[in-house]
């Protein structure tokens, strides 16, 4: 009952937030980029508290319990990624944008075509880490409520339509603001409790190794049995992904500047790593230590139940009984909430603002009006529901830290080539862009699909067509070449607008001298 209520109060908080951020909201701005009113302090919280996912907090657990320090892969990438971020994309992205990533290209390359690419991108990628998202959200809900998958996934579809449809980015980012100090205290919390529990650290990590079935295997490298290649490749998607992750990269538009939007990355570092350290260096060991073999948690054949997503879960229920287990749900279920929310807008802002606008365009209409673009964004956010719950509910028993590194491979084989060619180099013409995202596009979701991910996981096929699971070290090379190739064998395609544009600017500066 306890656990209930705390879950019910969340989503109570949730849900005033959205309903003060609608007043509010009522231009396109609001609804895509919060009028750009946020600072870049609260950005850092709302930055993290976008990227923190059902992968920080269930999957990354679940992945150490399994599989042991291989999972450090997975912690110590995404802060490079911020690196990246910081040095080559979020101060030219801020510059040249307003609400999607179709801006920031279209400023630098006027093209139909490659503004309609990249708001696809920016709806496969935000969909397949959507799919994530409601995969740990639904087995959270269904284990804390006796209740179905599947009606789960459904409660969760229509509260982030809510949120979204209603209260678009500014409520988002409240939601993932409160969410993120959410996080944070109840991390340290279960951090101190794994410690006061087991006698202090070295006594934590002699008990994690005496429960693992593998003993010192647990603190070596090679227990998530990855290949050398699949190892490079997943750092290498996982980096480069964090830079080319269309709902984080729209979150600095929410901030007025440049100088903020720094600021933003900064701050969500410091708040990422904070987490990151105490997951990875008791929360999850603790884990290992206090759940394995536990009959509470375990089935009969030594399987978690509810499987390793719920392991976090469970050390809560085993350190603080019903009450820590009902703060940490109600963490982790904001945690998913705020990420689901800001994947969604990402997804109807790219159909806004970038498909509806391009279409009314092509057929020689009016630029579109802002409530009919208003309609379009929020009629998305419904059929987003409505897709990602389906995908979810075929995807249910995979691992979220996996499908979310999958979401990453995308990434970074389509969105980031692009957007470091586009805004660094000038011999990157628009038709060379075009054809090079699309081929890393398409070729890494294909050879997710055909890999053993997908192909045996999902699909229950004997074996892969594709023998690896991550494939953005073949992907993301393959879009560089083949949209630097395009440009140089094709200069004339798409640079004219480029040509015409500089020609105006110097015209104009001219003029004004």
């Amino acid at each position: 009952m306890t656990e209930t209520v705390i879950f019910l109060g969340t989503i109570a908080v949730t849900l005033v937030i959205t309903y003060l951020a609608a007043r509010r909201s009522r231009s396109r701005a609001d609804m895509y980029s919060a009028g750009s009113r946020l600072t870049g302090i609260q950005n850092g919280w709302a930055v993290s508290g976008d990227f923190m996912s059902a992968t920080t907090f269930l999957g990354l657990t679940g992945l150490y319990f399994a599989g042991g320090v291989d999972v450090a892969i997975y912690f110590l990438t995404p802060l490079a990624g911020f690196c990246v971020m910081m040095l080559v994309i979020v101060v030219p992205l801020r510059r040249l944008g307003r609400f999607t990533l179709g801006d920031v290209i279209q400023a630098k390359l006027p093209s139909t075509h490659l503004r309609v690419f990249v708001a696809l991108a920016t709806i496969i990628i935000s969909l397949v880490y959507l799919i994530a998202q409601l995969v740990g959200a639904g087995t959270l809900i269904s284990i804390l409520f006796d209740i179905d998958y599947i009606v789960a996934v459904a409660i969760i579809s229509m509260l982030m339509t809510t949120y979204v449809a209603f209260g678009g980015m500014l409520a988002t980012s409240w939601v993932q603001i409160v969410k993120a100090a959410f996080l944070v205290v109840s991390a340290a919390v279960l951090a101190g409790l794994c410690l006061v529990e087991l006698g202090g650290i070295s006594e934590l990590y002699r008990r994690a190794e005496a429960a693992y079935p593998k003993g010192s295997a647990l603190f070596l490298p090679g227990g998530m049995s990855m290949s050398a290649f699949d190892s490079i490749s997943l750092t290498v998607g996982l980096v480069l992904g964090m830079a080319g992750m269309p709902h984080l990269l729209i979150r600095f538009f929410t901030v007025p500047n440049e100088s903020e939007a720094r600021k933003s990355i900064v701050t969500a570092s410091f708040i990422v790593a904070a987490v990151f350290l105490m997951l990875f260096v008791i929360i999850a060991p603790g884990a290992v230590a206090l759940v394995t073999g536990d009959p509470r948690f375990t089935g009969a054949q030594g399987e978690v139940l509810g499987g390793t997503n719920m392991v976090i879960m469970h050390l809560s229920r085993a350190l603080g009984g019903e009450v820590l287990f009902g703060v940490l749900s109600a963490a982790a279920f904001a945690t998913i909430l705020a990420v689901v929310s800001g994947l969604t807008i990402a997804i109807a802002s790219a159909a806004g603002n970038d498909l509806y606008r391009t279409f009314r365009k092509h057929v020689g209409e009016e630029p579109a009006e802002e409530r009919g673009e208003l309609t379009v964004f929020r009629a998305m956010c419904g059929a987003t529901a409505v897709v990602a719950a389906g995908l979810a509910i075929v995807c249910k028993d995979q691992n979220v830290a996996f499908l979310t590194a999958m979401a990453f491979s995308v990434a970074a084989s389509a969105n980031f080539p692009v957007l470091v060619l586009v805004l660094y180099t000038r011999s990157t013409t628009a038709f060379g862009a075009f054809v090079g995202g699309m081929v890393g596009l398409f070729s890494s979701v294909t050879l997710i699909i055909l890999g053993p991910g997908v192909w045996v996981k999902v699909l229950g096929n004997a074996a892969p067509v594709f023998p690896l699971e991550f494939p953005a070290l073949l992907c993301a090379p393959m879009a560089v070449i083949v949209s630097i190739v395009v440009s140089a064998w094709a200069p004339e395609k798409g640079s004219q607008a480029v040509r015409a544009g500089e020609a105006s600017r110097k015209l104009i500066n001219k003029t004004s001298g």
